[in-house]
């Protein structure tokens, strides 16, 4: 099997990205943009789980088999999100008896 060699200069960069990214996160969390927050806080975190897949877990050079393994785990866990959601909103908080 090749083995792929990654530059220490691609590690640093990477690890920089994430620092910068961090940073970021820090940075969009004292500014309230309403609903939004969240959101924008999740890209950026979904963003820097991307890159330390990809890069320091070796799977942009891996095998077939492992970037099928690693997507149908996203994929799962995008299931488990859902059904967690669905049983949240469908609730109604509203009526529970506890704002009495």
């Amino acid at each position: 099997m090749k083995e792929h060699a990654i530059s220490i200069k691609t590690y640093f960069m990477i690890f920089g990205i994430l620092l910068i990214l961090t940073a970021v996160t820090t940075w969009v969390s004292f500014i309230n943009i309403g609903h939004l927050n969240t959101l924008i806080a999740m890209a950026i975190a979904f963003s820097k789980a991307v890159l330390v897949v990809l890069f320091f877990m070796h799977v942009r050079h891996s095998s077939r088999l492992t970037k099928i393994i690693v997507t149908t785990a996203l994929l799962w866990l995008i299931i488990l999100f859902g059904f967690t959601l669905s049983d949240y909103f469908t609730r109604n908080w509203l009526d529970s008896g506890w704002n009495r």
